[in-house]
């Protein structure tokens, strides 16, 4: 019988890998030395196989097409970032198996596909929790960001469904959760996390009380920056609740890092959370989705130039020389033709969410101009500045 013997949940910062000057190193390698720990779990167990709940920030899936969830059942698991690709073997006959029973059998309408590209929620954990470790892997996508955003409890029933499945099976299986915790990209609280109810809910899973995170809405998750630990919700569901040890929290001037591991059970690496007011003493206003919304029709074409503009050197080129003929072929209308300025003035210094502002204004989904932002700026302005150097 299959059995899941090891469960972790971890960040995945994307400056892990990027290192911008207003991080500080020290955080990043801080944040290294706990993805490393994790990783040690799946030598204390030696899994068949991972299966790796992970998220997509508007990078594999776009405004043209945002499955809610979706499994890669593939060959291969192709993650690429800031230069870095990892190519990891997907056991491909137990990925099928999990489609189709959660499918025909659960009723669960899930997405798949053989080869779609992932981003950084796989590749940090790729190179610092799983590393050069030889274990096939399952990727799962949830829809974290663009509502509307299953809920956590229906999260905890697909990971439920999964276990299920898995004990019908016969591998030994890890199963890694991959999501930040207080955290806004690109929308105007980015400089203000929820520190003290990211502490609160760790101190509840430390206690093995799931249910602080399933109880919630996902219009909740999005108030406190923490719609990310929808895969988290996913590993709860297939592991019940399991008290939780934390590895390590990190606090930067953005994001709140949390590496937590719930099977096997170990000895604490950091002291437990003192006891704290419910919800870190946060008051809900539960006014829906204040910053991650849906993007409105009228800025499709805006959301599709962003969205390409990250794929396509090409595009990125294009933007920089000829903004006006981009403009025309993606029907920006003015608003959104001068908000796409932001894409060159990135280049000219200062913090690239400082330019985020006007395109959000326009109609762009506020990770997604982040994001954009950041790869033309690093694979566009400074490679052309390197250029001019040479």
């Amino acid at each position: 019988m299959g059995e899941i013997v090891a469960a972790v949940g971890t960040c995945h910062t994307p400056y892990m890998f990027t290192r911008p000057p207003d991080e500080k190193p020290e955080q990043l390698d801080q944040a290294a030395r706990g993805m490393a720990e994790l990783g040690k779990v799946l030598d204390e167990t030696r899994p068949d196989v991972i299966i790796f709940m992970g998220s997509d920030h508007v990078e594999t899936f776009s405004v043209t097409c945002i499955p809610t969830f979706a499994i890669i059942a593939g060959s291969r698991a192709i993650a690429k970032f800031a230069g870095r690709d990892y190519d990891l073997p997907v056991h491909r006959e137990m990925a099928e198996d999990l489609l189709n029973k959660l499918v025909v059998e659960h009723s669960f309408d899930v997405a798949y596909s053989e080869d779609a590209e992932l981003g950084h929620a796989f590749a940090v954990p790729f190179e610092h929790v799983i590393g050069k470790r030889d274990i096939p892997v399952i990727p799962f996508f949830t829809n974290v960001y663009v509502p509307p955003l299953p809920t956590p409890k229906r999260c905890a029933a697909l990971g439920k469904a999964i276990a299920d499945i898995v004990r019908g099976r016969k591998e030994r299986v890890a199963v890694i959760a991959s999501g930040g915790m207080s955290h806004f990209p690109g929308t105007t609280k980015y400089l203000a996390p929820e520190f003290d109810f990211d502490r609160w809910l760790v101190a509840q899973f430390e206690a093995g009380n799931a249910n602080a995170l399933l109880d919630m809405t996902g219009t909740q998750l999005d108030e406190v920056g923490n719609t990310e630990l929808l895969t988290w919700a996913m590993m709860f569901g297939a592991i019940g609740p399991q008290p939780g040890v934390l590895v390590d929290y990190i606090p930067t001037w953005h994001h709140g890092l949390a590496m937590m591991r719930f099977l096997p059970a170990a000895a604490p690496h950091a002291a437990t959370a003192k006891a704290m007011q419910e919800y870190g003493g946060f008051k809900f206003k539960n006014r829906g989705f204040q910053f991650y919304k849906h993007p409105p029709a009228e800025a499709y074409g805006l959301n599709r130039l962003l969205f390409e503009v990250r794929h396509s050197g090409e595009l990125r080129d294009r933007v920089i020389a000829d903004l006006d003929d981009v403009a025309r072929e993606y029907k920006l209308n003015p608003q959104q033709r001068r908000a796409a300025e932001e894409l060159i003035a990135v280049g000219k210094g200062g913090l690239v969410s400082e330019h985020v502002g006007p395109l959000v204004d326009a109609g762009a989904h506020p990770l997604q101009a982040l994001m954009s932002l950041h790869v033309i700026f690093s694979m566009s302005h400074q490679a052309g500045k390197q250029h001019v150097a040479h």
